[in-house]
């Protein structure tokens, strides 16, 4: 089975009203999976650089009129790059872009930022590299690095689980 978004969210444990981010939301997959776990008191912040997903997200979050998604453009490769306020969100989701940033560890602290206190950073990431799908062999972050990256930036593991054949999830929690 390949990645299931519907599937994995039910993993995080969101509930009505929770304030949630999601950085790299491309297609909006879990963007919208999460927008209908938080409900019409939650809020789901769909963060993506690339401005024609965001088109195509925006065109789809109309067509299901969905009004708990705000569609942000920013990079979210530096610090205060998301343009979120500090401690805003009960949960960020990282879904296939530690692998193609270079600015990994300042994504990380940028989602701890925006994190408030107790709030969790999840990652979903390619396992490895799998012919024409996903990153090539030298892109693949490994889980063990990831979890690194994360400690460094001062988030918690918490637990993995399962995101599919080809992806792993972590969970990390924000010190209070």
């Amino acid at each position: 089975m390949f990645s299931d978004p519907a599937q994995n969210v039910a993993a995080f444990g969101l509930t009505e009203g929770m304030r949630v981010v999601e950085f790299g939301a491309g297609s909006g997959a879990y963007t919208l999976a999460m927008a209908e776990r938080v409900g019409s008191t939650g809020k789901v912040y769909a963060i993506d650089v690339q401005s024609e997903l965001l088109s195509r997200l925006d065109n789809l979050v109309k067509e299901k009129r969905r009004s708990n998604i705000e569609i942000v453009r920013a990079n979210i490769e530096r610090q205060g790059g998301s343009g979120l306020a500090d401690n805003l969100a009960d949960v960020v989701l990282l879904t296939n872009v530690l692998f193609q940033s270079d600015a990994k560890y300042s994504m990380v602290l940028e989602a701890k930022r925006v994190l408030r206190p107790g709030g969790q950073a999840i990652i979903i990431d390619w396992q490895g590299s799998f012919s024409q799908l996903g990153p090539t062999p030298e892109q693949v972050i490994k889980p063990e690095e990831a979890k690194q990256i994360f400690d460094q930036a001062g988030l918690k593991f918490d637990r993995d689980f399962s995101a599919g054949d080809h992806h792993y999830g972590m969970i990390f929690n924000k010190q209070s």
